[in-house]
């Protein structure tokens, strides 16, 4: 087997070190961002970056105090409107995560009848592991840690995203360059937090356990995995509440505001618009948060549980054991790196700098990263050891793991790059999409539903790619870390995918606060940009949760002691029908959802503006607070049914009617979950970014479509109304329903395995 070169202590200096790097680079960006100042009668900062710059060079016959003020206030009013909604969330989160933490406890506990003396280990009968009662407490306990880490990494993200829209917005009048960096620099404070707050917490979480668990690291890293359940259930409830939030304001706003009034996008007039701005950044900001973040807490578990029971759990090779967590401290640095060649190494210019430069992001993080991988894979692993392999060791060389990584970070970056080339408008695919707007919205929806299941057709032959070649050299270990490879450059992935949505909020403060036609046209161009990077952070997200899920799908076959999983037999079969039912189902259910709050918003906007006189004149104030009231309690209401089914089923499944047929219920929605994940993300990323190909006028073809308010551009605005609940809502969400429930079986499977089929049993 042979010594690695870094050893135990190293590595437990590594880890920390690198999460903390992490942390304090995040604060030194927002320090950075911090520096551009809302208040007017603050004295200006002197120093790099222009900040001693008049902040009104461009600004013609307006007051800057005014602008900067009416800026503040609108931050403020966006700020209160997302804080309050995630507090009311978190409140309901909250009541639901006592009693499952309490189920947990009791379905784990009851597999040896609440027993406190050791058993024999499952995968060595001749060693002695820590009782069940044990297992059950501490899965409990990481479940609570990695729901409060979601959360708190959610509303962190928030808090940046809100605390940087207006700063966005006033540096645009220096110039887009300036602009840009205000936004990608606040969205790395997020990625950065995130990555660093996921990798250490896991970290403390393992040692602290490790002081009662001892040498029973079998049971260690079982327990262990509540903390991806945890993470990932926070998740759910995060994208679905904020996805329906975010997208019943944009449809209300857009119907009624675009459409039947014929006014611009973020219109003050327009009693939706604040509502539609909060929910940037509660739907895109700290759902994809939580997201990511359960990805990456279930890729780790993934890979330590089936690393407990190989040869670096079995020999105690503590280094080899907590490869997954090199491999992310790595990507911390990696990111870093990577983050300066767009703050500080290269300058914006002009607008069409602006996806180069994002784009650039991602390759530059990739073949760092590749590096950095190797030279992990040679310092922390021995030259060969051996991997669980549903029931046999498997010898794998440290060179094959590294491939296996490999795979997978390369695999993201194709996946990002079909993502971009069928939503970014600057490719055929979405020029089509625009141009069959001239016979109206019928033939736009009919173009981008064909656009959108034609993107899924590389990612999905990337994702096979890389499962083939992690599962031929390491087994199920080789496709969590395939996974982890996906997420590791997550801080980067993270400071582009907030980037968007920060560049938006940025454009609804211009055009509410009365800035120029110039300073929106900046600020759209960040805006498009950041549609297509949103669109890539989306395919990753899937892509992930596809390696992700199947990984945890290989733990649990493996905990729950099942041979094989074969099709053929009628409980597995009925199983794959039913799994693959279900993304159909939380998808009905989701855009029921969006559509039941859409209806809602409608109705009071038309409401507003037929009853409050000088509304479309501009001398009366719209009633913003209804309308977010609405959007709250809509979402609120309608994502405790979706969130219940994907919660609920694996528990049922595996209960009544046992493992065999919980894994087919496993692969079937893995298997078209992925497919509508993609198709509807992309979707909606096309038609969007069609609208907003028109509404630039950049090319002769565009102009011919445009301008706004023409009949191409209202057909337009249709198909992108469609396409909000596809990409923001159901898409986002499906690939939390496959890790969820994947994760959560592999949770519970101990108590399936001993209690479960009742029905079965019966008959």
């Amino acid at each position: 087997m042979g010594d690695t070169i870094l050893s135990d202590l190293w590595t437990e200096i590594l880890i920390p070190v690198c999460a903390v790097i992490g942390i304090a680079f995040s604060f030194f960006q927002y320090v950075i961002v911090s520096k551009v100042k809302l208040s007017p009668d603050s004295p200006a900062n002197n120093g790099k970056n222009g900040y001693s710059e008049s902040l009104i060079e461009e600004e013609e016959g307006l007051n800057d105090h005014n602008i900067v003020r009416k800026c503040a206030e609108i931050q403020n009013a966006i700020s209160e409107g997302a804080t309050s909604f995630l507090y009311t969330e978190y409140q309901y989160v909250g009541i639901f995560m006592v009693p499952f933490a309490v189920l947990i406890f009791l379905f784990l506990g009851s597999v040896d009848g609440f027993s406190t003396k050791n058993k024999a280990c499952t995968y060595d009968s001749s060693r002695t592991c820590k009782p069940a009662l044990a297992t059950a407490l501490f899965s409990t306990i990481a479940f609570v840690l990695g729901g409060i880490t979601s959360l708190i990494s959610g509303f962190l993200g928030m808090k940046i995203a809100t605390y940087a829209n207006a700063r966005t917005t006033l540096e645009a009048r220096k110039g887009v360059g300036k602009a840009f960096i205000v936004a990608f620099r606040s969205g790395a404070v997020m990625g950065f937090l995130l990555a660093a707050n996921g990798l250490l917490v896991l970290y403390i979480t393992i040692n602290v356990f490790k002081v009662y668990y001892g040498d029973d690291w079998e049971g260690l890293f079982e327990a262990i995995t509540g903390y991806g359940l945890g993470g990932s259930a926070m998740a759910l409830f995060g994208r679905v509440g904020g996805g329906i939030y975010t997208k019943a304001a944009d449809v209300g706003a857009d119907l009624v505001g675009k459409i039947e009034r014929n006014i611009p996008e973020d219109d003050p007039r327009n009693p939706a618009v604040i509502a539609d701005n909060v929910g940037d950044n509660v739907g895109d900001i700290a759902g994809m948060g939580s997201d990511l973040f359960g990805s990456y807490a279930e890729a780790s578990c993934a890979a330590l549980v089936v690393a407990s029971i190989s040869s670096f759990g079995i020999d105690h090779d503590f280094t080899g054991m907590l490869y997954p967590l090199l491999v992310s401290s790595i990507g911390i640095v990696v990111c870093l790196i990577t983050t300066l060649f767009a703050t500080d190494f290269y300058e914006i210019k002009a607008v069409q700098d602006i996806e180069p430069t994002l784009k650039r992001q991602l390759v530059i993080s990739t073949i760092l990263m590749t590096i950095g991988i190797a030279v992990v894979s040679w310092i922390a692993l021995p030259s060969s050891f051996t991997i669980f392999n549903f029931g046999v060791q498997k010898e794998v060389k440290n060179w094959q793991l590294f491939l296996c990584v490999g795979v997978g970070l390369w695999a993201g970056l194709i996946i990002g790059f079909v993502t971009e080339y069928y939503t970014s408008n600057a490719y055929s695919p979405v020029q089509d999409v625009a141009d069959s707007c001239r016979t109206g919205a019928a033939t736009n929806i009919i173009f981008g539903l064909a656009l959108g299941y034609k993107s899924v057709i590389i990612p999905i032959f990337a994702i096979a790619a890389s499962i083939f070649v992690s599962f031929s050299f390491a087994a199920m270990y080789g496709i969590a870390m395939s996974a982890l490879g996906m997420l590791s450059t997550i801080a980067t992935g993270l400071a582009i995918d907030a980037y968007g949505p920060i560049s938006d909020n940025a454009g609804g403060i211009a055009e509410m606060a009365g800035m120029s036609h110039r300073i929106r046209e900046r600020t759209d161009a960040l805006d498009a940009a950041g549609n297509t990077t949103a669109a890539i952070g989306k395919g990753f997200a899937i892509g992930s949760a596809a390696l992700v899920s199947l990984a945890l799908f290989g733990a649990f076959v493996s905990r729950a002691s099942i041979s094989n999983v074969d099709v053929l037999t009628p409980k597995v079969f009925i199983g794959l029908l039913v799994g693959a039912m279900l993304p159909y189902w939380f998808s009905a259910m989701t855009m029921k959802s969006v559509g039941s709050a859409a209806l809602k918003m409608v109705e009071e906007v038309r409401r507003q503006f037929n009853t409050i006189p000088g509304l479309m004149e501009g001398t009366a104030k719209p009633d913003y607070a209804t309308c977010v009231k609405i959007s709250t309690d809509a979402s609120i209401k309608e994502m405790i049914p979706p969130g219940a089914l994907v919660m609920l089923t694996p528990l049922i499944v595996g209960t009544l009617f046992g493992v065999e047929t919980l894994s087919g219920v496993l692969a079937g929605s893995l298997v078209s979950g992925v497919q509508i994940a993609i198709s509807a993300s992309n979707t909606g990323g096309a038609w969007d970014n069609a609208k907003k190909y028109i509404e630039a006028g950049a090319s002769a073809h565009a102009k011919t479509l445009g301008p706004k308010g023409s009949d191409p551009h209202k057909a337009a605005v249709i198909g992108d109304t469609v396409g909000d609940p596809l990409k923001d809502t159901s898409g986002p969400s499906l690939n939390i329903l496959i890790k969820l429930m994947a994760v959560e079986s592999l949770v519970f499977a101990p108590f399936f395995a001993t209690h479960g089929g009742i029905l079965f049993k019966i008959f």
